[in-house]
């Protein structure tokens, strides 16, 4: 193995509790949203335990939401909270890198449907009035995500 293979694979070490995946490129980019400016939007979540609070909250409600608990049921629920909280941080504006994989990459053949995009749609909502997230604040974030949908839904 060259020096340069390994290094690469040990930097992708796989976190403890994760289930280890196939290497692949590791990019800001890959959060399919630029971040907002400033710091405003990191405030109206709370910061880093705000954002924390919502992720957990909305993994959980995901996963025993009967209308789309299947899509989570073989899933990697650390990591999925852990890439997700990367990810609000980063396009929030928190300072985060995101190290996750690319919108299309992690959702290739789970067949997420429109019906399921809007289950989502309404337990993210429901996860950021939990947080006491100001509306508007809501809706800016809603709209920053909303063109990852082609990327997510399948069919």
């Amino acid at each position: 193995m060259s020096i340069l293979l390994a290094l690469a694979l040990a930097a992708q070490a796989t976190p403890p509790g994760e289930e280890p995946v196939a290497p692949y490129p590791h990019s800001n980019a890959n959060a399919g949203a630029t971040p907002f400016a400033g710091t405003g939007m990191w405030r109206a979540f709370h910061g880093k335990d705000g954002v924390d609070r919502l992720i957990d909250r909305f993994v959980a409600r995901n996963a025993a939401d009967r209308r789309i608990a299947d899509i989570f049921r073989n899933q990697d629920l650390i990591r999925l909270r852990r890439v997700l909280k990367e990810q609000f941080c980063y396009i929030l504006g928190g300072g985060c890198a995101y190290s996750g994989r690319t919108m299309k990459e992690a959702h290739t053949n789970m067949g997420v449907q429109m019906a399921d995009m809007g289950a989502l749609v309404e337990n993210l909502q429901w996860a950021m009035r939990q947080e006491q997230v100001p509306f508007a604040a809501q809706n800016r974030l809603l709209a920053k995500l909303a063109p990852m949908k082609r990327d997510v839904v399948q069919r």
